[in-house]
């Protein structure tokens, strides 16, 4: 179901702005709380911490050092994040939103059913320090979500997209 012309604008409007990093500020989900609602692990956990949670949206972190695994084969002479990973962790970040409105979120694990839209806008190096908001745009509906998202390094935008995901029971 596509999304009306005013829910649209309302996104975006949403998204238009990078939310600001506080390193000092005590996150709302850290590491290890990831860790127990993501089964992702190095080097393919792509989130460091939660810092804001809300009804509808979520907002993460993902520090990129240079000994990140993936600079070692992606252009080693001049490293960049790929793309893929950045929307990778803009799907984990999504991810815990989803996890956190289940009951029993240890139980369950979400998965890509689709992306759609996606934009990359400027390079991640190592050192950046990438800000990712996603937002619910259909909530969660026969196991299906989707969702709008963002990432920023400082004020600059540096990907988005629409995801969908389908949110299902582990065995």
């Amino acid at each position: 179901m596509a999304l009306d012309l005013e829910k649209q604008k309302e996104i975006k409007q949403r998204l238009s702005q990078a939310p600001v990093y506080d390193p000092n500020a005590e996150p709302v989900c850290n590491i290890l709380d990831i860790q127990k609602l993501l089964p992702h692990r190095s080097p393919f956990l792509m989130v460091d911490r939660i810092t804001e949670i809300g009804e509808d949206y979520i907002v993460g972190i993902k520090t990129i050092g240079v000994n990140e695994e993936f600079f070692r084969g992606h252009f080693p002479t001049e490293p960049v994040m790929p793309g893929v990973l950045l929307i990778e962790a803009m799907a984990q970040v999504g991810g815990i939103l989803v996890l956190k409105s289940v009951d029993e979120p240890e139980r369950h694990s979400t998965y890509f059913a689709k992306i759609d839209k996606v934009k990359f806008r400027r390079k991640v190096v190592p050192g950046d320090v990438v800000t990712f908001k996603l937002i619910i745009t259909q909530p969660l509906d026969h196991s299906i979500v989707c969702m709008s998202g963002k990432a920023w390094v400082g004020d600059n935008p540096v990907c988005e997209g629409e995801l969908v995901a389908q949110v299902i029971k582990n065995k």
